[in-house]
């Protein structure tokens, strides 16, 4: 009897906490946020989404929210920005206040921000300006470059007159075609 008495005390104490956790996180954050619909604890807004038309439910979501909203996948919460003028005001009229991109934090225990593709802030901007430095010194925007582009294209052609108009997958071939022209640019080779 008293061990009943003790699992109902404790399963009564976790449920408070969760449900005073979830109060207490929602209202903390709210105040920053645009408005969107409410979620449920711990799965969020995905019971309102209809997983096999997402861009049709994003929409149906717009319509009552208007075209910047809040929706939580899960315990991520998600500003969702939707048509052309709310995407436009965010990245080009508001470009600094939305310049960092979402973490992922396996990738930032691994990175530890020095990352090309996941990095954010002033050390993207300074990967961004070496790398299109030294990619201009390799011949990018550059006539040496059109020429290479050029002469790639005329390899695939061939390469594609070459299946005398059979079905394929042409996912191999284009890979090629561009890491080919990316080789000659770095390597001033390219490869067969």
């Amino acid at each position: 009897m008293a061990l009943l008495e003790i699992t109902t005390l404790a399963l009564v104490i976790c449920v408070t906490c969760l449900v005073f956790l979830f109060v207490w996180k929602k209202s903390h954050k709210a105040g920053r946020l645009p408005p969107g619909p409410t979620p449920l604890p711990i799965i969020g807004n995905l019971m309102q989404l209809n997983l096999k038309d997402v861009p049709a439910s994003l929409s149906k979501l717009a319509k009552e929210y208007g075209p910047v909203y809040t929706l939580y996948l899960g315990s991520q919460i998600t500003v969702v920005l939707h048509g052309y003028e709310a995407v436009k005001e965010a990245l080009i009229d508001q470009g600094d206040e939305f310049l960092c991109r979402g973490r992922i934090p396996i990738i930032d225990d691994t990175q530890r921000g020095y990352g090309i593709f996941f990095s954010n802030g002033n050390r993207w901007k300074q990967m961004r300006r070496f790398s299109l430095m030294t990619l201009r010194n390799f011949g990018m925007g550059k006539r040496s470059l059109e020429e290479r582009v050029q002469e790639e294209a005329q390899f695939l052609v061939e390469e594609l007159r070459k299946t005398e108009a059979q079905p394929l997958d042409p996912v191999f071939t284009l890979s090629c075609a561009s890491c080919n022209v990316i080789c000659s640019v770095l390597f001033n080779e390219r490869f067969h």
